[in-house]
C-alpha cells in the first residue's frame, strides 16, 4: 500500500517572535503573586536571644529554613505548570519558539518571585526594640539557595513537552486554530 507524501510541518520563527515576547513578559509577571503567596505561607523561624545579643534558632525550628525553600519550590513548580499549560492554549503559536518563551517566562517568574517574596514580608519580622536575653523572637523566612530558580522553568518545559507529545500532530494543531 502506497501512502501519499505528506508535507512536513515547518517551524515558524519570525511570525512567532512578537507573541513569544508577549508570553515571556506576561507570564514573567506571575512572579509577583508567586512572591506574595510565598510570603503569606512560609513559616518564620523562632529563635532565642543569647547573651551575645544574637538570636539562635531553637532546635526544632531550624527546619523552617528548609520549609521556606521547599514551599517556594512547590509554588514555583505549580507556577511553571500554569505557564506551560497557558502557553499551550495559544494554538496558533504552538512550537519551539512558544516553548522557549514559556521557559524563559517561567525563569523570570521564579526570579521575580524570590525578589518579591522578601519585599512582601516587609517589616513584619523587624524588631522595634532590642530584645532581652532569653526572649523568643521570630526570624523572617528566606530563600537560602538559588536552586529553586530551576523549578518553574523545569515544570513549564515538562508540561509543554507533555502536551506536545500527547497532541501527536506534526503541526501541533496549529492549523486548527
Amino acid at each position: 500500500m502506497h501512502q501519499l507524501p505528506r508535507e512536513r510541518a515547518r517551524v515558524v520563527v519570525k511570525a512567532d517572535l512578537l507573541p513569544a515576547v508577549s508570553v515571556l513578559s506576561t507570564f514573567g509577571l506571575l512572579g509577583i503573586p508567586l512572591g506574595w503567596l510565598w510570603a503569606q505561607v512560609a513559616p518564620p523561624q523562632r529563635a532565642q536571644v543569647h547573651p551575645d545579643g544574637k538570636p539562635h534558632p531553637i532546635d526544632i525550628e531550624a527546619w523552617h529554613v528548609f520549609d521556606a525553600v521547599v514551599i517556594f519550590a512547590l509554588l514555583a513548580g505549580a507556577c511553571g505548570v500554569v505557564i506551560g499549560a497557558g502557553t499551550w492554549m495559544l494554538r496558533e503559536r504552538r512550537g519551539p519558539v512558544a516553548m522557549a518563551a514559556a521557559v524563559l517566562g517561567a525563569q523570570v517568574a521564579g526570579w521575580l518571585g524570590t525578589l518579591m517574596g522578601g519585599v512582601f514580608l516587609g517589616d513584619r519580622y523587624t524588631l522595634t526594640e532590642p530584645p532581652e536575653v532569653g526572649q523568643i523572637v521570630d526570624i523572617a523566612p528566606q530563600i537560602t539557595t538559588d536552586w529553586v530558580l530551576i523549578c518553574a522553568p523545569f515544570t513549564a518545559a515538562l508540561t509543554y513537552g507533555f502536551l506536545a507529545a500527547w497532541n501527536g500532530r506534526d503541526d501541533l494543531g496549529r492549523r486548527l486554530g
